[in-house]
């Protein structure tokens, strides 16, 4: 087993796909350079309506972008994946809400509609957001047996080691099967 320093220290060596870590890369550089243009949109020209529409168009684009990013660069399942996708695709329709009823009917009008273009962005960024979570969540780094299970098996004073794959080892832990006869059969193997 592992020492911590060990467990702790040790580098993710799964495998790598050099253009899903380029893209995810390409996708936050993106984002951040979207909201970084917003800021200096903000900065320069705060007080022109049109520079807070181009602003308020990078910046709702610029973070969901980069919420995409980091779930392609992380290794995440296909479903955690999808969710980061559909998020981003219900705050991509609000930004293009936005894009459509600002300045005009934003607010203080007779039908403003900033609260439901604020939800659907809300909305969309809240389940890519939960996904980016859950991604980060489920990747672990320090329980990665790199396709093997090591056991260290030891029965009146004597050790044993045994190899064996993580499917054979899910199998034979998942039955809930008396601990001697699993020890008895991985053995066996």
């Amino acid at each position: 087993m592992p020492s911590l320093d060990e467990a702790y220290n040790r580098r993710w060596d799964g495998p790598r796909d050099p253009r899903r870590l380029a893209a995810g890369l390409a996708l936050l550089a993106v984002g951040v350079l979207a909201v970084s243009a917003a800021l200096v949109l903000l900065a320069g020209w705060g007080h022109s309506t049109t520079a807070k529409w181009y602003a308020g168009l990078a910046a709702g684009a610029g973070i969901p972008v980069m919420l995409l990013g980091i779930v392609v660069v992380v290794p995440a399942s296909r479903r955690e994946r999808l969710g980061v996708l559909g998020g981003t695709v219900l705050a991509a329709g609000g930004v293009a809400l936005f894009s459509q009823v600002y300045p005009g009917r934003w607010t203080r009008t007779a039908d403003p509609l900033a609260f439901e273009t604020l939800i659907l962005y809300g909305l969309g960024c809240a389940i890519a957001l939960w996904f980016v979570f859950t991604a980060l969540a489920s990747f672990r780094l320090r329980n990665n047996p790199q396709g093997t299970v090591q056991l260290e098996v030891v029965r009146q004073g004597e050790t044993q080691t045994l190899e064996l794959s993580r499917d054979r080892y899910q199998q034979l832990l998942s039955d809930g099967g008396d601990a001697e006869a699993v020890i008895q059969e991985l053995k066996e193997k």
